[in-house]
């Protein structure tokens, strides 16, 4: 059985939007929000330490911008994390169409809504995260029917399922992490879509297939511009690629970057700290 560390981190004034974008910026495995402070996970073997966190929390302090905080850590059992999760987990409306359940809770569809049952289970992609957001009200404005889309860093699938429900012919989801990997294909088969969703464990490279109409990557900045050829490889010519899981700061870096590689910016799009862009291959 896998353990998992969880950050308690607590702050005042209590600023949960700016915590969670700071601590997005490392590699960890999701954020819970609590009343009066966050639950940061990762796995046990990961380098994020309670001094990597202490460090970003005392710049906040020295910049004024909270009084006072503490950081407590814990070791879960995996076991305990999905009951974690269920007690606090709400249905999300994610736009006007997209709304993102758990399977434990019940919810009455209204018209013209696409209802999503995800659960997380460590895997990224709850749709409680300001990327995500951005993502999926992206998509609805860009998906066309019949595309094919690429998800990269699927996470829980999340984006995948959201694309065929907005009428995708196909997607494949590729993760290189083992536990988003099987959660993927476990919620693409909740919500039924197992026969038009392919899960892969593996990178970008691990896909075989190219020409996609639509590319969706919503993991970190240094990750988008490392995979900028391989995107474009895989992309047809007039495609779409939206990008997210970025700060507002990371901006010009990536778009430098793909610009040479053959894209040309479309639109921008933010949410609170997070950026997202959507780029056309030429």
């Amino acid at each position: 059985m896998n353990n998992y560390i969880v950050f308690k981190i607590s702050s005042k004034p209590f600023l949960p939007d700016l915590i969670s974008g700071i601590m997005w910026e490392f590699e960890i495995n999701g954020i819970s929000e609590e009343e009066n402070r966050l639950l940061v996970f990762v796995s046990e073997d990961s380098l994020v330490d309670s001094t990597l966190i202490s460090k970003k929390m005392e710049k906040l302090k020295e910049e004024g911008i909270i009084k006072s905080y503490s950081v407590q850590v814990k070791i879960l059992e995996d076991k305990n994390w999905n009951e974690l999760w269920e007690q606090s987990r709400e249905v999300l409306k994610i736009s006007e169409r997209v709304v993102i359940k758990p399977s434990f809770k019940e919810y009455e569809q209204g018209e013209d809504e696409i209802v999503l049952t995800i659960d997380p289970k460590m895997s990224f992609g709850t749709g409680e995260h300001q990327s995500t957001k951005i993502v999926i009200n992206l998509m609805e404005k860009y998906l066309k029917p019949d595309m094919k889309v690429l998800d990269v860093g699927s996470g829980t699938g999340i984006l995948s399922l959201t694309a065929v429900k907005l009428g995708a012919l196909k997607a494949i989801a590729v993760d290189n992490d083992n536990v988003s990997y099987e959660n993927c294909i476990e919620n693409c088969r909740i919500n039924n879509e197992s026969d038009r969703i392919q899960v892969i464990e593996g990178i970008i490279n691990d896909v075989e297939k190219i020409g996609f109409n639509l590319i969706l990557a919503n993991i970190q900045k240094n990750i988008l511009i490392e995979i900028a050829d391989e995107i474009s490889n895989k992309i047809k010519k007039g495609g779409i690629v939206i990008l997210s899981g970025l700060m507002i700061g990371d901006e010009s870096d990536v778009i430098s970057q793909y610009k040479a590689v053959g894209f040309g910016l479309v639109e921008t799009k933010t949410m609170d700290e997070w950026i997202a862009l959507v780029l056309k291959k030429g």
